[in-house]
């Protein structure tokens, strides 16, 4: 996988920014022709684990996850920097760097083709900037969400993002469970 960026992904830039300067960013490879009819193109939920601690505590419907939705060919996920720019990365589907791919899961069909998918990614990643990523209430997950609604009218299963609904409980839960998960991530 050849990508101009560190770490193996790659910045969502609006096609309009195509040929100009854009500092920070990487543009999009080709997008992939869809080999299925009109409403027919799968939408995945690409789950990796974040600790190996996942597990232990998998069967009990916990983890700590990543997550990012794969369609036509390319995954979409949403992840920290200290910018006020879009979060939202693209990589290779299961293979994103610095995880540990655990499970695909389809989710539905979308009727968008690939060119419309796109577009459909940039205008929500305006909405996903990196620096207001959080672990808690803005994290990859949320945005899979999001997204997979928005395409297919179906959300991610709830054991996904259940460590994060449960620290949302209280204040407190979400001190104590976000210092935990930055000790596990570490």
């Amino acid at each position: 996988m050849t990508l101009g960026s560190k770490k193996g992904w790659k910045s969502i830039v609006p096609l309009r920014l195509k040929g100009k300067s854009t500092p920070r960013f990487c543009l999009f490879s080709k997008v992939k022709p869809a080999s299925y009819g009109p409403g027919k193109t799968p939408v995945y939920l690409n789950v990796y684990d974040l600790t190996p601690m996942n597990g232990y505590v998998y069967w009990a419907g916990l983890g700590v996850f990543h997550s990012g939705v794969e369609v036509h060919g390319v995954e979409y996920a949403f992840g920290a920097h200290d910018y006020p720019t879009s979060g939202v990365f693209e990589v290779e589907p299961r293979q994103c760097p610095g995880f540990k791919f655990r499970k695909s899961i389809f989710i539905g069909t979308t009727s968008l083709d690939a060119t419309q998918v796109r577009e459909f990614m940039e205008r929500q990643a305006a909405s996903y900037n990196g620096d207001t990523y959080h672990l808690i209430v803005k994290n990859c997950n949320h945005f899979c969400t999001d997204i997979c609604y928005k395409l297919t009218g179906r959300k991610i299963p709830k054991w996904v993002n259940r460590l994060a609904k449960l620290g949302s409980l209280s204040g407190t839960n979400i001190i104590l469970l976000e210092d935990l998960l930055v000790l596990i991530c570490s």
